[in-house]
């Protein structure tokens, strides 16, 4: 199935009018891997929409995490990036590059329905790592490293 497709079903099982914004949203999140962030998916969609605002590209992006359409990553309190992989997978912040990875051999949490835990509601688990990548390592001279021998 490709993208257009994917992207189509997507928002038509969730209840959604699959609007020409909201799909280009979809699909620029299927397309790229990258966790993009608000801006990152406006600028990547704005040609092709260029009737599109950064309002509605967060507004968007926010209902699909809302609806667990699309992940939302709250890397700190500077930086939300989205996810349109939803399968179950770890994430890493590099502190040096301020890239995020998907850690797919990493064991992730899987939470197919919702649960109580010690009276808590829970509907969502997320884990991430933060350090410094393998690019940002093999490069030297390092601003954040912190290791622990």
């Amino acid at each position: 199935m490709n993208i257009k497709q994917q992207a189509y079903n997507r928002l038509v099982d969730h209840g959604l009018r699959p609007s020409v914004q909201r799909l280009t949203i979809m699909e620029f999140l299927l397309k790229n891997r990258t966790h993009p962030t608000v801006e990152d998916v406006y600028q990547g969609v704005v040609k092709s929409v260029p009737t599109l605002s950064r309002t509605t590209v967060y507004n968007t992006l926010r209902m699909f995490a809302d609806m667990h359409i699309a992940q939302m990553i709250t890397v700190d309190d500077h930086r939300v990036c989205y996810d349109g992989d939803l399968h179950p997978h770890v994430h890493f912040f590099c502190r040096e590059c301020e890239q995020v990875y998907d850690l797919m051999d990493e064991e992730a949490p899987d939470l197919p329905h919702s649960i109580n835990i010690a009276g808590h509601y829970v509907d969502e688990v997320q884990l991430y790592y933060k350090g410094i990548c393998k690019n940002c390592a093999s490069k030297g001279e390092l601003k954040t490293l912190k290791i622990n021998n």
